[in-house]
């Protein structure tokens, strides 16, 4: 099995949510680690939060597993029941449908990194604290369907 070389793969804090929903998220670096090393059928990536950072908005797959392993540093993961403190070696789950908003943020003083894996297929899903959604097109529209302007899903 290859091993996947991280400083190979591009870091970048690319976004698609409209402001202001796009600025908890500036100090949130990846890699796409599936695409790079021929994943077809999964995502993988890479994360790193800044202090301070958001790994995204709160948010929640209709048709997507999403598995989450912290790697350093200690990140708060916030959900519907409230706030788990992760450390390096912790894990968390949210299966697809399930309508747990969830999201780390990093209120420590260093820099923490974790592994997201998902899987499934693209239904669109929701975010529980902002008036966004995303659709199965990969665009961002409000609650009522009315699309955000010039957002989309990085890829």
């Amino acid at each position: 099995m290859p091993k996947v070389d991280l400083e190979s793969i591009e870091q970048v804090n690319r976004t698609g949510y409209p402001p202001p929903f796009n600025e908890a998220v500036g100090g949130r670096w990846y890699r796409r680690l599936a695409p790079a090393s021929g994943l077809t059928e999964f995502g993988v990536s890479h994360v790193v939060l800044k202090p301070g950072a958001w790994s995204s908005q709160r948010h929640w797959h209709n048709g997507e597993d999403e598995f989450l392993v912290m790697l350093s540093g200690e990140a708060v993961l916030v959900e519907d029941d409230g706030r788990t403190l992760l450390r390096p070696g912790d894990c968390a789950a949210w299966p697809k449908g399930s309508t747990n908003g969830h999201h780390l943020i990093n209120e420590s003083d260093q820099d923490c990194a974790f592994i997201c894996m998902s899987g499934g297929t693209n239904k669109g899903g929701g975010y529980s604290d902002i008036d966004m959604m995303w659709t199965t097109e990969g665009g961002f529209c409000r609650k009522d369907g009315t699309p955000y302007e010039e957002s989309k899903r990085p890829a």
